[in-house]
């Protein structure tokens, strides 16, 4: 299966010897600092360059950056992006007990199976990968095919077999668990943290770099909960320096809800080890100030100005990199952090006259997708004990910029639905899916399905199946 290659992004791979997080900062070119294998996580060389792109946007507002012209942009090859070494640090996926209907339809399942093995070895030699805003939902509300999809894929089917899946999107701001918790009621089906891939899933493994973080982004102080799962030992929210001066942002945003909830101490004797922005901002005006006045302080210390804001900068990690995302708003999509980032990168060049140096996770990035084929094999053994890679794996996603180029240069089928982002013509003009294009997510399972097992492939179970019949009776085709 073709994986991505250092010539298609234009760049040199990164020099051996490169240098890690837990290295002293900074370099005579003052670069940030190049992770090294080390502990448990996984470091992934990244093949992009790192300097902002703010100026191209600001003089060329395509939102439509192709694979070849643009796919160079996000992150340094001198800078790898760590992810965890085991798919998740902590598994907390709800227990579901299963009932004597399910367990006799188990029973009558795995005997219409053993009657149909070669049908059984392809369906377990595909998997799929789902973005989720404006491929399943749109904000909390299912898209109706969506739920038959999933059903179909954890058993609903002629063999009665799991078909594996992964929900692998850029949205954030709340806890694996509590996630899906969330999608399981609006989906109607069982979604465990063991499938399921956040854009800041794979920056867990940042806590084995960095101490002390400024974590921003999301609902309330939600986000919290989520950097100190993941293991850092000191999680600042802005809201916490709010509560201590809330002179810092003269435009805040601060509810006595916020007060309660913040955790104020006198950040002046406090130095920040990095930035890290898992979600967009419910408070531009805080969020950037801050961001602003650490990316300029002296070694992260709040209320200082370095000498050389480069030399000195700490580092700053944003978890995706999208310009816009679909919601329940009747009308084009929604700006997202792609765009607080690249605001970001233009405040600072103003300020200092020179480009930001940032790393972005989430899709496309290939350390994504490399985690996604982690999290993808641990699940293949835990449904059919086979911790093994699907050779077939289906990216759905709605946009091109991210689900579908990221897709593309890790190998995999990309298919692209109308139900979010893409509203164009027969396909993306710079980043073809290279499955197809469907109306929504129920067609675009069904034509992978058929592909791999069959046009004749049925896709509801047949409660009254009679496997010595070898599945007489069976319902057709929906």
């Amino acid at each position: 299966m073709p994986r991505f290659d250092d010539a298609d992004f234009g760049v040199e791979p990164a020099p051996p010897g490169a240098r890690s997080p837990r290295d002293a900062r900074g370099s005579a070119s003052g670069s940030l600092p190049i992770p090294n294998e080390a502990g448990n996580t996984v470091e992934i060389p990244a093949t992009r360059s790192s300097i902002s792109d703010a100026a191209q946007f600001m003089h060329n507002l395509s939102l439509s950056p192709s694979m070849r012209d643009r796919r160079g942009s996000r992150n340094s090859f001198g800078t790898s992006l760590p992810i965890p070494r085991s798919p998740r640090v902590s598994r907390l996926s709800s227990v579901r007990m299963a009932d004597a209907s399910s367990v006799s339809r188990d029973i009558l399942a795995s005997q219409v199976q053993d009657m149909s093995k070669e049908k059984v070895a392809a369906a377990k030699n595909m998997a799929f990968a789902f973005d989720i805003d404006g491929v399943l939902a749109h904000g909390n509300h299912a898209i109706p095919e969506a739920k038959e999809a999933l059903k179909m894929l954890n058993g609903d089917n002629e063999l009665g077999i799991k078909i594996p899946y992964i929900l692998l999107t850029n949205g954030g701001g709340k806890t694996e668990a509590a996630r899906c918790e969330q999608l399981s009621e609006i989906l109607e089906v069982p979604i465990s943290t063991d499938q399921f891939i956040q854009s800041h899933t794979p920056m867990q493994a940042l806590s084995e770099y960095y101490e002390t973080v400024l974590v921003l982004g999301g609902e309330g102080q939600k986000i919290r909960e989520v950097a100190e799962n993941y293991g850092f030992k000191n999680v600042v929210h802005p809201k916490d320096i709010l509560a201590w001066d809330p002179t810092v942002s003269p435009w805040r945003t601060f509810t006595a809800e916020d007060r309660a909830e913040a955790k104020p101490r006198d950040f002046s004797k406090i130095k920040f080890d990095a930035i890290l922005v898992f979600a967009d901002s419910r408070d531009y005006a805080t969020d950037m100030q801050l961001i602003i006045d650490l990316l300029l302080a002296e070694d992260g210390k709040m209320l200082t100005r370095a000498k050389d804001p480069v030399s000195s900068r700490i580092p700053i990690y944003f978890s995706q990199g999208d310009l816009l995302m679909p919601t329940d708003h009747k009308g084009p999509p929604r700006l997202t952090q792609g765009c607080f980032r690249i605001a970001i990168e233009a405040q600072y060049k103003a300020l200092t006259g020179v480009d930001l140096e940032r790393v972005v996770y989430g899709k496309p990035e290939r350390a994504t997708y490399t985690y996604a084929d982690e999290v993808l094999k641990a699940w293949m053994e835990q449904i059919h004990n086979e911790n093994r890679l699907p050779k077939n794996i289906y990216m759905i996603g709605d946009n091109p910029q991210s689900d579908i180029v990221g897709g593309n240069m890790y190998g995999w089928n990309t298919c692209l639905v109308r139900t979010g982002v893409f509203q164009g013509g027969e396909n993306d003009e710079h980043n073809p899916a290279n499955f197809g294009v469907f109306p929504n997510v129920l067609e675009a399972v069904k034509a992978a399905v058929r592909k791999e097992l069959g046009q004749e492939f049925k896709f509801k179970w047949n409660p009254k199946v009679n496997p010595v019949t070898h599945g007489d009776g069976s319902s057709a085709v929906e």
